[in-house]
């Protein structure tokens, strides 16, 4: 059972309709169906939305993977963490019109931080299993 993964997923889930619902309200401000038509608000909102679907599935897999494979849950749960502080000071970083520069960069930090952790101690684990 993933229940370190299935916690993180649901609690990414919450950013993610936080995300979804901030593109939705400004479509419909500037009455937008496609695109941002050069609102800047809207086009940091998409922006804010496609980053976050584009770090997050990956960061969940190799979490899924480290569980799968054992690795000791206290080593997911603080793995899991750093992809979750990371995606939400990523994304608490578009709330204003102007980014926060600092709080978008410790987001990425973060997650690529996280991401390149999943991925050692993963190649780790497998490693080990074929000792």
């Amino acid at each position: 059972m993933l229940e370190v993964t299935g916690f993180y997923v649901a609690i990414l889930a919450f950013i993610y309709i936080k995300l979804t619902l901030n593109v939705i309200k400004l479509r419909g401000l500037h009455k937008v169906r496609i695109g941002f038509k050069n609102h800047k608000d809207l086009e940091q909102a998409i922006r804010a939305h496609a980053n976050f679907n584009e770090f997050v599935p990956l960061g969940l897999i190799l979490l899924a993977c480290l569980e799968i494979n054992q690795v000791h849950k206290i080593i997911v749960l603080i793995l899991g963490g750093l992809l979750f502080i990371g995606r939400f000071l990523h994304a608490k970083s578009f709330t204003i019109i102007d980014t926060d520069i600092d709080k978008r960069r410790k987001g990425m930090q973060f997650t690529l931080w996280s991401i390149r952790l999943m991925s050692v101690v993963l190649i780790l684990s497998l490693l080990a299993s074929f000792i």
